[in-house]
C-alpha cells in the first residue's frame, strides 16, 4: 500500500492528508483517493462530521452538562433530603454552604479563563480546551440555577412550593430544547446508524 500527500481535502474546514491508496489483488490495482479509512466507531464519525464547527460544539456540550448535572444535584439533594445514602450538606464553621456557591465561583473561574482567551474555541489552541470550558460552564449554570428562588427571593425556598415548580420546569425544558435544537442532526443520524445495526443483525 502506497500513501501520499496532496492539498487539503474537507471543503477547507479541517486541514487533513490527501492519501492515495493502491492495493494490489493478483495482477490487477485498484487506486483510491481521498481521506483513509476511519477505525473509530460510527458514533465518533457522526459527532465528528455533525460538530466540525467548535461554536456549535460548545453549545451542545454546554446543554449536556447542564441537564446532566442538573439531574444528578437534584437527585443528590433528594437523598440528602431523606436521608438516604451517604450524601450530607457541606457546612463550614456551622453554616450552610449552598451549592450554587460552588456553582457561582466555577462560573467565575470559566469567565476568567475566555477574558484570557483560554478554551474560547480558537483555531490556534487545542479542541480539549473549548470542551472541558463548555462542560464546566454548563454544570456551573445549573448548579446556580437550581437554586434560582434562593437569590432571587433571597430566602431559602429550596423545598417550598414556590422555589421548585416552575423553576424545575423552565430549566428542563431549556435544556432538553437546546440539546435538540443544537444535537438534533447527530441524534437523528445515531438512531439511523442503530436502526441500519438492527437491520443488518
Amino acid at each position: 500500500m502506497k500513501r501520499s500527500k496532496g492539498n487539503d481535502c474537507d471543503s477547507g474546514i479541517r486541514p487533513c492528508t490527501q492519501v492515495v491508496y493502491q492495493s494490489f489483488l493478483g495482477q490487477g490495482a485498484i487506486r483510491m483517493t481521498g481521506a483513509p479509512p476511519s477505525r473509530r466507531s460510527p458514533i465518533a464519525r457522526h459527532y465528528e462530521v455533525h460538530f466540525q464547527d467548535a461554536r456549535r460544539e460548545r453549545l451542545f456540550l454546554a446543554s449536556v452538562s447542564f441537564f446532566a448535572t442538573f439531574a444528578v444535584v437534584r437527585a443528590i439533594t433528594h437523598a440528602i433530603h431523606a436521608g438516604v445514602g451517604p450524601f450530607r450538606n457541606i457546612a463550614v464553621g456551622g453554616m450552610h454552604l449552598h451549592h450554587l456557591v460552588w456553582g457561582i465561583l466555577l462560573l467565575l473561574f470559566v469567565g476568567y479563563l475566555w477574558l484570557v482567551q483560554f478554551g474560547t474555541g480558537g483555531t490556534s489552541e487545542p479542541r480539549w480546551r473549548s470542551r472541558a470550558t463548555a462542560l464546566a460552564y454548563g454544570a456551573a449554570a445549573a448548579l446556580t440555577l437550581d437554586e434560582f428562588a434562593l437569590w432571587l427571593r433571597l430566602q431559602d425556598v429550596y423545598w417550598a412550593r414556590e422555589g421548585r415548580a416552575s423553576v424545575d420546569a423552565v430549566i428542563l425544558f431549556g435544556a432538553l430544547l437546546s440539546i435538540g435544537l443544537v444535537g438534533r442532526r447527530f441524534f437523528v443520524a445515531i438512531l439511523r446508524e442503530m436502526g441500519r445495526l438492527v437491520h443488518l443483525s
